[in-house]
């Protein structure tokens, strides 16, 4: 059953619920916070638009900066000006931010400690037509794997809209990393956020569940699908919304994962190196268990439309319930 502290949408499971671009809520957050913090400004690398940030440009001309097709620039800039006290937010795709310049994010940014906050939109197989060269598998992996960096993927755009008012009050570098196409409202204005808190969303009617399902960015919903599934089959199903990446959890994902003895990982990226890895790491270290890993497996994407690339790839509703059922099997 849905978790009542959680506050979700009561249509979470209807067939119309409203859905809306995750990356629509960074934008709106980014006006949010632009407004509560004078020291909050923008800077994009000519995807205005795409990745929402036109709206903090229609609202704060003067604290907007068009660096244009220059993704290294955009880093460095965006660095510069935290050295000198702003809070620099600044958005591209993730296949190019953080993927072209992960250097200079590397070096400028994560090595001197500034509070810049990466946009990386457009991520994951779901960008559909574009193809594999626009379709970030690695965004999570490159960016997990530098000191100083927090990770932040929202599961809507309600929760993105809360997590970039969030990153503007923190002092460390931070990713956010955003879905495209419109994903299925989850949460709602009085859902609890936290940057490195996860939060479980659906549990057990009773007694202990059968399995952990831990999930990530825009497939938290199918996850949510497939865990009322399963509870119809008689499988009871934990549902850990881990939109915080890095920091990790570790409190509440060892006492899940315990109480359920299997765990599986869902998120729309390459298994390598992302979530499910972070995940798989900390329980080897402190509760070894049987995993299943939903996610791309060492394959680059492709031209298609999104559901059907979601399908093809193996992150659909019935995946994650096969999965979910072997990893039980496996206890």
């Amino acid at each position: 059953m849905v978790s009542p502290q959680q506050k979700l949408n009561p249509k979470v499971f209807d067939a119309d619920v409203e859905q809306v671009p995750i990356r629509k809520g960074f934008g709106e957050g980014l006006v949010a916070a632009g407004e509560a913090d004078p020291r909050v400004v923008g800077l994009c690398a000519d995807l205005t638009e795409s990745t929402q940030m036109h709206l903090f440009k229609a609202k704060f001309p003067e604290r907007f900066v068009e660096i244009g097709v220059a993704e290294q620039n955009l880093a460095t800039v965006a660095s510069g000006m935290a050295a000198m006290g702003k809070i620099p937010f600044l958005s591209s795709y993730a296949v190019f931010s953080p993927g072209r310049n992960w250097e200079q994010i590397r070096t400028t940014i994560a090595y001197n400690n500034r509070p810049v906050k990466i946009i990386g939109s457009h991520a994951g197989i779901s960008v559909g037509p574009d193809g594999g060269s626009h379709q970030a598998l690695e965004d999570m992996a490159i960016t997990r794997a530098l000191p100083n960096m927090t990770i932040i993927s929202p599961c809507d755009a309600i929760e993105a809209k809360k997590a970039t008012i969030a990153a503007a009050k923190t002092v460390s570098p931070t990713y956010i990393r955003l879905a495209r196409e419109k994903t299925p409202v989850i949460t709602t204005e009085d859902t609890p956020f936290e940057i490195g808190k996860a939060r479980i969303l659906f549990e057990p009617v009773a007694g202990k569940p059968d399995v952990a399902i831990i999930a990530t960015g825009a497939l938290v919903h199918k996850a949510l699908v497939a865990a009322k599934e399963l509870e119809k089959q008689k499988i009871g199903v934990t549902v850990v919304n881990l939109a915080t990446i890095k920091p990790f959890d570790g409190d509440t994902l060892l006492r899940v994962a315990k109480s359920a003895g299997a765990v599986v990982t869902v998120e729309e990226h390459q298994v390598a190196g992302g979530m499910g890895s972070a995940v798989a790491e900390f329980l080897a270290a402190n509760a070894p268990m049987p995993i299943e890993f939903i996610g791309v497996h060492d394959r680059f994407g492709q031209s298609g439309k999104p559901d059907e690339l979601i399908e093809h790839y193996g992150m659909g509703v019935s995946h994650i319930k096969e999965a979910a059922l072997k990893a039980t099997k496996r206890k």
